[in-house]
Parts: C-alpha cells; sequence; structure tokens
C-alpha cells in the first residue's frame, strides 16, 4: 500500500538523512531526493553547494565547522547514464567501482560490501545509498547498518526496482524517529505516492513537511527518460558564508 509521504515526514520530528527515489504519474520523468537534517549545531553548520555532475555538502561558515568527519561529502554523482545518491563518502565508494567497471552489474553492491555503517557510537549511523538508470527509470536502494546498535554485526540490504511504477517511489531514511540512542530505519524502503510532475513542486512539498528545527538542505533531481537531461533543486535553511 502506498503511503502519503508528505504526511508521514511532517509527524516525524527527525528521521534523519533520507533519499526518495521514483517515477512521476506521467512516467516522462525521474525523481531523486535527498535531504539532511542535524540536531548539533556542527550538523547543522551545512549547506549544498552543487558542481557539474552532482552536489557536496559543505560548511555554512567554515569559522564554526567542529568536526568534518561524517558530515562533508559528496552526496551526489553523475556516471555518464546513472545518478549516485548516499549520505556519506560511499558516493566516491560507488563511484570507483561503477567507473572502473568493477563487478558489471553488480558494481553498487560490491561497492557497498566494502563499507560498514557510520562510526558514531551509540547510533551507528546507517550508510544509505541509490542509483537510477537515467534512461530507463529504474532504481536500487541500499543500507548497510548495524543489527539493533550491535556494533559487532552490520547488514548489507539492497533493494531492486528495475520496473518501478508511474506515480510511485520509494523512500529510506537513517533513522525511525527521534531517540537516544536513535533507531536505525527498519524493514523495506516505504513505497510511496508520487502526485507531481514537475521537480521544485515535489522540492516545495518535501521541505514544507520536514520539520523545521531540525531540516538544513533538500537537493531534487528531475530526470527526462527520454533525453537523460537532469533539472536539479537544491533547498538550504542557512546561508553560506561568504569567504
Amino acid at each position: 500500500m502506498k503511503k502519503n509521504l508528505y504526511k508521514y515526514l511532517a509527524g516525524n520530528e527527525y528521521p534523519g538523512r533520507g533519499i526518495v527515489l521514483g517515477l512521476t504519474p506521467d512516467k516522462q520523468k525521474a525523481l531523486v531526493a535527498y535531504w539532511i537534517m542535524g540536531r548539533s549545531s556542527n550538523s547543522r553548520n551545512r549547506v549544498f553547494e552543487g558542481f557539474p555532475g552532482g552536489i557536496r555538502t559543505v560548511a555554512a561558515d567554515p569559522a564554526k565547522l567542529e568536526d568534518p568527519h561524517l558530515i562533508i561529502y559528496n552526496a551526489v554523482l553523475t556516471l555518464r547514464e546513472t545518478t549516485v545518491v548516499t549520505n556519506g563518502d560511499q558516493t566516491d565508494t560507488i563511484a570507483h567501482f561503477m567507473n572502473d567497471n568493477l563487478f558489471p552489474g553488480y558494481s553498487f553492491e560490491a561497492a557497498l560490501a566494502t563499507r560498514t555503517y557510520e562510526d558514531d557510537a551509540p547510533n551507528f549511523t546507517p550508510r544509505i545509498s541509490g542509483v537510477v538508470d537515467m534512461r530507463r527509470g529504474g532504481y536500487k536502494l541500499s543500507i548497510v547498518k548495524s543489527c539493533d546498535g550491535n556494533a559487532a554485526s552490520v547488514q548489507r540490504q539492497t533493494f531492486d526496482y528495475p520496473q518501478p511504477v508511474a506515480g510511485e517511489g520509494h523512500f529510506i531514511s537513517t533513522y525511525v524517529k527521534n531517540d537516544a540512542p536513535i533507531p536505525s530505519y527498519a524493514g523495506e524502503p516505504m513505497r510511496i505516492a508520487i502526485d507531481v510532475n514537475d521537480g521544485k513542486a515535489f522540492a516545495e512539498k518535501l521541505w514544507a513537511s520536514l520539520n523545521e528545527n531540525n531540516k538544513v538542505s533538500l537537493f531534487v533531481r528531475t530526470i527526462t527518460l527520454e533525453t537523460g537531461n537532469y533539472e536539479d533543486t537544491i533547498v538550504n535553511k542557512y546561508n553560506a558564508v561568504e569567504g
């Protein structure tokens, strides 16, 4: 059963970082969304910055950056006809495996087999990742996490959607809800309804749904499947300090 993502997010104070992949109702476009949230001043001191083919996180105010570990990374990269989106530096790992054609057909899974969850005990934040075929619209989502906070047990789960349905998508996040420690996302990616054909409208609805105190930045990519061309939208809560 499809769920209303806007309603789910509006009722969740802290799902953490999230990825949404799916198709527009007219089946002409693929949508990619990624957002970051933060509870600490260091996590909130960030903006998305675009560069050719992708985005990265950078400090909004470099003078106030306390620890770049786990919060500064390439979040989105474009590899020929594939969009890669993740919540950490595993973006670069996936790009390396795919660019070098390592394990053809399973480069995504093979790359993540070399990685584990984030080293931020006691949360052990999951690594969530996605790849999208920019001409066919198919996509994969993955989560690499601990077993209920057990540092001795890593779990790697990949979900493959080679023939997605128009007007539908899938959502995965790092956390279930706010708590201490924060519980990792559990189960399959959430099947959601996508109700717009326009990426900017999608971005507006997502941004409005995210918790006002904890949201930091949002990225939405709209891919025209017929051509593989794309348009990116970035929303930042905080302003970057000019150097």
